[in-house]
C-alpha cells in the first residue's frame, strides 16, 4: 500500500516586516512546515508502523529552498520525497488552487497512491480547498476535515469522522483510493529526532520538473492575478486607563458618555 502526503512550506511574518513588490519582503520571512500537514504526515508515519508493507511518499511544490522543511517530514518516518519544480513556476508569479491541484495530479497518478492525505488548509493563504480539488482531478473518492481516521485494509474501506458547520461531526466510509484533509488534533505529531535527521539525508528526495510529470507551461495559467500588497491602515486606537477599578470605571463611563453610548 503506498500512502502520498502532500505538504507545503508556509512563511511567517515577523511583526515589524517590509514590502517589496507584490510580496512580503523575504527577509521578512521564516519557513517552516505547514501546521495541518505536519498532523497529515504524522497520521501516514503511523500507518506505516503498523504496517510494514505501507510506503510514505510525500510531495511538495516549491524551490531548493523547501526541501530543508521536506527532508522533515523525512525525518519523521515518510520513506522518499518529491518535489515539483520548474523554472517557468516563479515567473506565474502566483499559483491557484486549480494549478496546484494539477500539479500534485500529475505526481500522484506517476505514484498511483492507495490513500492521499492533505492538511485541511495552509497556514498562509488558508484557501483549504487543494485536497479536495487534487480529489476531483484524479477522480477520487474524498473526505474533508478528517478528525478521526481507522483503516480496514483488506476490505479496501477508511471509516472516518469529520468535522461539519456548528459543531456538528459526521462518521463515514470512503472507499480507496481517496484523498483525505486532516484536521489539526487528529494525533499528536512526533519531534524529529536526531536519528531521524540523520537518516533523512540519505533517503531519496526526487526534483520534477513540469516535462517530467507530463506537464507544460499551460498548466501556470491562471485567471487569478494579485495586483496589489500593502498593510492595512489601523482603523482605530485603544485608550488605556490605569489605576484602581474605581478610578478606571467612571473615567470608562465619563468616556462613553463623551461617545453618545450611554445618556447622561
Amino acid at each position: 500500500m503506498k500512502v502520498l502526503v502532500t505538504v507545503k512550506e508556509v512563511a511567517e511574518v515577523d511583526d515589524e516586516f517590509r514590502i517589496s513588490g507584490l510580496d512580503v519582503d523575504d527577509g521578512s520571512l521564516e519557513y517552516d512546515l505547514n501546521e495541518w500537514d505536519d498532523y497529515a504526515v504524522e497520521e501516514a508515519v503511523q500507518l506505516s508502523e503498523a504496517d510494514d508493507d505501507v510506503e510514505v511518499v510525500t510531495v511538495t511544490i516549491g524551490p531548493e529552498r523547501a526541501e530543508e522543511t521536506i527532508r522533515m517530514a523525512l525525518a519523521k518516518g515518510a520513506d522518499r520525497a518529491v518535489r515539483v519544480w520548474d523554472d517557468t513556476l516563479p515567473d506565474a508569479g502566483f499559483l491557484d488552487v486549480d494549478t496546484k491541484a494539477a500539479l500534485l495530479a500529475a505526481v500522484a497518478e506517476d505514484e498511483a497512491p492507495d490513500i492521499v492525505f492533505s492538511g485541511v488548509q495552509a497556514g498562509d493563504d488558508a484557501n483549504g480547498a487543494t485536497g479536495v480539488a487534487l480529489a476531483e482531478r484524479l477522480g477520487f473518492e474524498w473526505a474533508a476535515v478528517v478528525n478521526d481516521f481507522e483503516l480496514d485494509r483488506d476490505a479496501g474501506v477508511a471509516s472516518v469522522r469529520r468535522e461539519l458547520e456548528g459543531g456538528v461531526e459526521e462518521l463515514t466510509d470512503v472507499e480507496l483510493p481517496a484523498v483525505f484533509t486532516i484536521q489539526t488534533g487528529i494525533n499528536e505529531p512526533r519531534y524529529a529526532s536526531l536519528r531521524g535527521i540523520r537518516q533523512a539525508q540519505r533517503k531519496e528526495l526526487e526534483v520534477r520538473t513540469l516535462e517530467d510529470i507530463g506537464l507544460d507551461e499551460s498548466v501556470v495559467e491562471s485567471p487569478v492575478e494579485r495586483t496589489d500588497m500593502y498593510e492595512p491602515a489601523s482603523e482605530g486606537d485603544a485608550t488605556y486607563w490605569e489605576g484602581s477599578p474605581e478610578e478606571t470605571a467612571g473615567e470608562l463611563a465619563a468616556f462613553l458618555r463623551d461617545e453618545g453610548v450611554v445618556s447622561s
